[in-house]
C-alpha cells in the first residue's frame, strides 16, 4: 500500500502503483487546445494553464510523474509555485513527494519578511507576494507555463535575493518563439512538453521538453 510507505524516499513506487500506459495525454490536448488571440498575442486554452476545458485526473497524474521523472528532487525544503495556475500542479507534486508547499500570491499580507516582486507576462504586470521562504532553503519552483519568462525571471531573482537556493525549475509547457526574460536573465529552466502557435494551432516543437 502506499500509506506504507514514505513517498519522498522512493519515486518508483509511484510509477509502480499508478502505471501509466498512455503518457501522450498532455500532448494531445495540447494539439487539440482551442487558440484565442489577445493583444497581438495568440494563446491556446488549456486545462492546465486555464483551468478549462475540465482537466482528467489522467492528465494531472501524468504531469505530476514526468516532473517527478525530470526534477531534481534530493534535498528539496520546500515546492514555491506562483499563482494560480501552478496551484493544482505543485499540490499534487506535494502529495505525492511530501515536500511541503509555498504559495506565492497576488495579494500582500504584510507578514514579516514579505518580499514583493512585479509579475510580467505577455500581456500584463502584477504584483506578487513572497512569504514563509528563508535564506537557506532550498526550493523547486513549479509553474503551468513558460511564454515570455516574465512571471519565472522576477521569481527566480525574488529567490535568490532572499537566500533561498533554487535547486530545480520546472514549467509544465513551454511556448517557443518569442523572447525567454528567464533565460536572458541565465536561469535555467526544465519543460514538460514545447510548443508554438502556428497559423492558428498548436505545433509540437519537441514533446520531451527542455533538460
Amino acid at each position: 500500500m502506499l500509506d506504507s510507505v514514505t513517498p519522498r524516499t522512493d519515486r518508483q513506487l509511484l510509477l509502480r502503483y499508478h502505471p501509466i500506459h498512455d503518457m501522450d495525454q498532455l500532448k494531445r490536448s495540447l494539439l487539440e487546445a482551442p487558440i484565442i488571440e489577445k493583444n497581438g498575442y495568440h494563446y491556446f486554452v488549456h486545462p492546465i494553464s486555464d483551468g478549462l476545458p475540465k482537466l482528467d485526473p489522467g492528465l494531472l497524474r501524468e504531469i505530476v510523474i514526468r516532473i517527478i521523472r525530470k526534477a531534481e528532487l534530493e534535498n528539496v525544503d520546500r515546492i514555491v509555485t506562483p499563482a494560480a495556475m501552478g496551484i493544482h500542479i505543485s499540490t499534487a507534486v506535494s502529495l505525492m513527494t511530501d515536500i511541503p508547499l509555498t504559495v506565492i500570491r497576488k495579494r500582500q499580507y504584510g507578514l514579516d519578511g514579505e518580499v514583493e516582486i512585479a509579475q510580467k507576462t505577455g500581456y500584463s504586470e502584477n504584483e506578487m507576494y513572497i512569504n514563509d521562504v528563508r535564506e537557506g532553503e532550498r526550493v523547486l519552483v513549479l509553474d503551468d507555463v513558460l511564454s515570455t519568462g516574465g512571471t519565472l525571471a522576477s521569481v527566480l531573482d525574488a529567490l535568490d535575493e532572499i537566500g533561498a537556493e533554487v535547486i530545480d525549475t520546472v514549467a509544465v509547457i513551454k511556448k517557443v518563439g518569442g523572447e525567454n526574460k528567464a533565460a536572458d536573465a541565465g536561469h535555467d529552466i526544465k519543460t514538460l512538453i514545447n510548443v508554438d502557435v502556428i497559423d492558428g494551432e498548436v505545433v509540437i516543437i519537441d514533446e520531451d521538453g527542455d533538460d
